[in-house]
């Protein structure tokens, strides 16, 4: 029996089974809306409390600064939306990187075609921020600066303390986009001074449907949902209470497993699959920074073949892997991140995505390392023949 293997935790990760069992009470006899006053009311506020602080606790932030969102793209949409419709006047400029996640990417665009100023800041070839060339973007008219901690389709991981450093000196506010960071790497809000945070559940072992937005306390910020008093009148609507309670149970497992010695662990898989890959496929090279990045987040291209094609053969063999963010997996185009790193599209097309993830990531990266190989020599001999055929 073949040996199967997801290597896509960038895109979701399997529900933990603590995780599963805190939240199944609350999906039966433990059901309540925590807006209400009787007993059964209280009980789900206090659920949801206990869960807020547990949120807090891995963002490194106050639980009264969580706000609960349904997704992180809820989250990054309501930081841009709702901080540049308070913004002053004269303050209305959005910058972002260019290769933030589609759903900070389209939020600037909608604002754009609403009237915002945006600038989008290239990135260089591995991947990352410069600080410098973003501070170049800085004005007096910029009132929002958006750069993601972790990106979601190379793993490298950007300079956000030296950028929110940049962006408070000119006066402006800092959002950023933890979502593919936490449960990977410490994050701490305060400590790299963000006024505005995004997480989400689903990224670390707990469920679809719920996800934070951190909201320091001198930051100002318009709600996108109008109605209740929920989530301190900056998000209305009645809260999904088995979710959070799941997203405070797998946000608590997160930092104790970052405390252990599992990430040192995933991290050597993570290095071991590169390599060796690299080794086993000629005409293969990293996409990213090979250092400054998570290494249980691997992508590589392969010359000569269509990413799609690999994806397709290797999931045939039982390998679940991934050609780029799940949010864009509709988009025919090239990623647009490998675009914006200086790659040709037909690089950016012929490129793979391995996100490991779990106790069982040593086995699984060796299982990938055993059928990848084969899998793209068949591919180039098709393709060849291909070729032949239509000479």
């Amino acid at each position: 029996m073949k040996r199967e293997v997801y290597a896509d935790h960038a895109a979701t990760t399997p529900l933990a089974p603590e995780v599963l069992a805190a939240m199944t009470p609350f999906l039966g006899a433990r059901f309540g809306n925590a807006s209400s006053v009787h007993r059964r009311g209280e009980a789900a506020r206090a659920a949801i409390d206990e869960a807020r602080e547990r949120v807090a606790a891995l963002a490194g932030a106050h639980p009264e600064e969580v706000v609960f969102t349904a997704t992180g793209s809820e989250a990054n949409n309501l930081a841009l939306k709702g901080l540049l419709a308070g913004a002053a006047p004269e303050r209305r400029r959005l910058v972002v990187s260019a290769i933030e996640h589609p759903s900070v990417l389209e939020t600037a665009r909608h604002l754009e075609s609403r009237g915002v100023p945006v600038t989008i800041v290239p990135v260089e070839p591995a991947g990352q921020v410069d600080p410098d060339r973003l501070a170049q973007a800085l004005g007096p008219d910029v009132a929002l600066v958006s750069v993601m901690w972790v990106n979601n389709e190379t793993g490298v991981i950007q300079p956000v303390a030296e950028i929110a450093a940049r962006v408070r000196a000119a006066g402006a506010r800092f959002h950023c986009d933890a979502v593919q960071a936490a449960g990977k790497l410490p994050i701490d809000a305060a400590g790299i001074d963000a006024d505005l945070l995004s997480l989400a559940a689903h990224k670390l072992h707990g469920p679809p449907g719920a996800a934070a937005l951190i909201v320091r306390r001198r930051t100002r910020l318009v709600p996108l949902i109008h109605g209740g008093h929920q989530e301190r009148s900056r998000r209305a609507g009645t809260e999904n209470l088995a979710a959070l309670v799941g997203f405070g149970v797998a946000a608590e497992r997160a930092g104790e497993w970052l405390g252990s010695a599992a990430p040192r662990t995933l991290e050597a898989a993570g290095r071991r699959l590169e390599r060796e890959l690299s080794r086993a496929v000629p005409g293969s090279a990293l996409n990213g920074d090979p250092v400054l990045r998570v290494g249980s987040i691997v992508n590589l291209r392969f010359a000569g073949v269509d990413g799609e094609a690999v994806l397709h053969e290797l999931d045939r063999e039982g390998i679940t892997v991934s050609t780029g963010s799940a949010c864009s997996a509709a988009s025919p185009g090239p990623s647009h991140v490998l675009i914006a790193m200086g790659l040709r599209p037909e690089d950016a097309h012929a490129s793979v995505r391995f996100s490991l993830g779990g106790e069982g990531a040593a086995a699984d990266v060796e299982r990938i390392i055993e059928v990848t190989p084969t899998v793209i020599g068949r591919l180039r001999a098709l393709a060849g023949g291909a070729m032949q055929r239509s000479a």
